[in-house]
């Protein structure tokens, strides 16, 4: 059996070395820092899905229409905590589309821009959108317990796995209890590619970023829909990579966030 391909890149545990330090620094741009053309740009996104299509598995079509968020700006924000205990409750479909459409979905089209892709609600570099959002849900009504993958070009989830994976989920994390009565996790995923293709070690940096971006979307929705948010930043990369059926190299998790029902009261924000 062949070593995984990761292994051929993993630095020893005694390495003197500081990841982090080599890569800030080599990731940072010069003056002299040589950027491709805007049509440049557009042939390599050619190559890349906008979203990943999943062909074959089973569609479920999302509502076109969103929940009104009652709750302000200002309330969403100042409000936020990280609940780190859930008690179970039920998703409605329409709950999940409001979600996945405020931390991901798109807004407006390209046409008149010289950006590659329709816009969405969260800041991307470049406009290249690395993100890729896969979900575990055994709570929403009407929609089978499983494995899915949102798809934000087409409004829609693909089914890729079915059935119940909780605890599965939960012994990949550092706290599995956090899993356990959660409505639904989150993996936000990249497909480092679509970014360092024009950015290069930078456009790893932006990744990052972005999914910072999402999450906070996701955490202010959650909160505006009267529901809690845990971001996960304790997980065991390269099994829930394994669970996802990523590579783990082009294509691997960047974070996860649980969301649900406040076990209690909600206290002091984390």
């Amino acid at each position: 059996m062949t070593n995984p391909a990761w292994q051929d890149i993993l630095l020893p545990p005694d390495n003197e070395d500081n990841v982090w330090e080599l890569f800030h620094e080599n990731s940072k741009i010069g003056r002299h820092t040589r950027a491709l053309s805007n049509d440049e740009v557009r042939r390599r996104m050619q190559e890349f899905y906008e979203s990943l299509p999943f062909e074959g598995y089973p569609i479920v079509e999302m509502p076109a229409t969103t929940l009104r968020l009652e709750r302000t700006l200002t309330e969403a924000i100042t409000s936020r905590v990280s609940v780190r205990q859930f008690r179970p409750r039920s998703l409605t479909l329409l709950e999940a589309a409001t979600l996945l459409h405020h931390a991901y979905g798109i807004t407006r089209d390209n046409q008149g821009t010289s950006f590659p892709r329709p816009f969405r609600v969260a800041p991307s570099g470049g406009a290249l959108y690395p993100l890729e959002i896969f979900l575990h849900s055994s709570q929403i009504e009407g929609l089978q317990p499983g494995l899915y993958h949102y798809n934000p070009t087409r409004n829609h989830l693909r089914l890729l796995g079915e059935g119940d994976a909780t605890g599965v989920i939960a012994q990949k994390l550092v706290q599995p209890e956090v899993a356990r009565d959660a409505s639904l996790v989150v993996f936000l995923t990249a497909v480092f590619e679509r970014s360092v293709f024009k950015y290069g070690d930078r456009g790893y940096r932006f990744i990052f970023l972005e999914a910072g971006h999402v999450a906070q979307n996701l955490n202010l929705v959650s909160n505006a829909l009267g529901l809690g948010c845990l971001n996960i930043g304790g997980y065991f990369d390269r099994e829930v990579d394994d669970f996802l059926g990523l590579d783990g190299l082009t294509h691997s998790t960047v974070y996860l966030i649980a969301i649900g029902k406040p076990a209690k009261e909600l206290g002091n924000p984390s």
